[in-house]
């Protein structure tokens, strides 16, 4: 399976808090981890709520 960017996800956000850094606007969350990596280890399967901010 091909490894999902947070970071070039239109949910994804950075936060200010140093212990949960990564956040997603998707699921609701903020952690420590990219939240892709959250996803695939609570489900385990891919993100199926990613949207790639940089396609038109």
């Amino acid at each position: 399976m091909k490894r999902v960017n947070c970071k070039r996800c239109y949910y994804y956000f950075v936060t200010w808090e140093s212990q949960k850094p990564h956040g997603c606007k998707a699921f609701g969350f903020k952690s420590h981890l990219i939240p892709s990596m959250v996803v695939r280890q609570s489900s385990g399967t891919n993100c199926q709520k990613f949207m790639d901010k940089f396609k038109n």
